[in-house]
């Protein structure tokens, strides 16, 4: 699209496209089956976004898992030698 309006700009400081030729322009539109694999991947997107079932459940098991795996790391370090004479 970009490369397309650049022949028809008109002005410099101001960049103009008159609406003829605007209507010249060519917009790609995907074939009807990369439409639906795309309103697909969305839909799906949106669910997990906005469900209170799926998504933020799975996030919160996911950084509790963390959370445990961190905590359990931070205090299972072996005691140094200077610690033990301490």
């Amino acid at each position: 699209f970009q490369k397309q309006k650049r022949q028809y700009i008109t002005g410099t400081k101001v960049r103009r496209v008159n609406a003829d030729n605007l209507a010249k322009i060519l917009i790609p539109v995907p074939t009807p089956e990369e439409q639906s694999r795309i309103v697909s991947i969305l839909d799906n997107f949106d669910a997990i976004t906005n469900s209170i079932t799926k998504g933020l459940p799975r996030e919160i098991e996911l950084r509790q898992k963390q959370y445990e795996y961190y905590r359990d790391l931070l205090l299972s370090f072996p005691k140094s030698h200077s610690d033990e004479a301490a």
